[in-house]
């Protein structure tokens, strides 16, 4: 039986269409979004009638509705939500820009969210179905310069965990894919973002970790393409996976960082038991 995909933030050369291409190997039907589908109307067209490419920007709920009904209308269903799109600014805690923080919330959190209440009436109907929300290694790890993009990525995580909680009973499974550094375009803005930052004590460790992800453009360890048949391969395992972290990098950094915070709660179990009622 093939599957019915409804992927977001499709641009060519990123995660969204090396998603679609896994899937549609697989033999399986794609929707693909894009706020600028003109750019996909070629590599569409190797696909024909198993690939509709749909206007929408995420942010904006009506066209989100409209995009999930006009998916459902043309295929009969969503089985498989992968909420892709998103971005990263970086910037200090301190002194980014606050409306540059609310509109990589809007972009990277609350637009996940409306996508997948759109979509989740469907398959509950059905009784079925598969949301993939794609976080990131940040989302795990806190990124130093990319505190406010971890944040969207940690309450992603958050959100990813509660809800796969609440739709198990309705036959819907979730999953959270965590992709350290891929070679996809999301780094190549970087080396044109001026550092713009009001305070000039973290100008150093921001035009750092800028240049850090332009060195890294065009050389990133990780294939979007590998990192996409992983993510089918999960979907398939008996139980799947409650989440995916895609990279060796980015695999280590988790591990050692998930070890660090244990070892750390457990060096102050005294404390932490010390703080209820006394046992009557």
């Amino acid at each position: 039986m093939t599957r019915r995909w409804f992927i977001t933030g499709g641009t060519p050369g990123n995660f969204g269409t090396a998603f679609a291409e896994a899937a549609l190997d697989a033999g399986d039907r794609v929707v693909l979004t894009s706020r600028r589908p003109q750019q996909l109307a070629t590599w569409a067209e190797e696909y024909g009638d198993r690939v509709l490419v749909v206007p929408l920007d995420v942010t904006d709920a009506e066209q989100v509705q409209r995009a999930v009904r006009t998916a459902e209308e043309h295929f009969g269903g969503i089985d498989v939500l992968v909420n892709n799109a998103g971005r990263g600014w970086f910037g200090s805690i301190e002194g980014m820009d606050e409306s540059a923080v609310r509109a990589m919330f809007e972009l990277n959190f609350f637009a996940v969210l409306s996508v997948t209440r759109a979509v989740l009436p469907g398959m509950r109907a059905r009784g079925s179905g598969w949301i993939v929300n794609v976080s990131s290694v940040a989302g795990l790890v806190a990124a130093t310069g990319f505190g406010y993009y971890s944040a969207t990525k940690f309450a992603v995580e958050a959100v990813t965990e509660t809800l796969r909680a609440e739709v198990a009973a309705q036959g819907i499974s979730v999953l959270a894919v965590e992709p350290g550094a891929f070679r996809t375009n999301a780094y190549a803005g970087f080396a044109d973002e001026p550092v713009e930052e009001p305070i000039p004590e973290y100008h150093d460790m921001l035009r750092q970790v800028r240049d850090a992800f332009v060195a890294m453009d065009g050389v990133q360890p990780g294939d979007p393409h590998r990192g996409a048949r992983a993510v089918i391969a999960a979907l398939a395992q008996d139980p799947p996976p409650r989440r995916l972290v895609l990279g060796n990098g980015g695999y280590d950094a988790v591990i050692e960082t998930l070890e660090g915070a244990v070892a750390d709660i457990r060096a102050n179990e005294t404390l932490s038991r010390s703080a209820d009622f006394p046992a009557g």
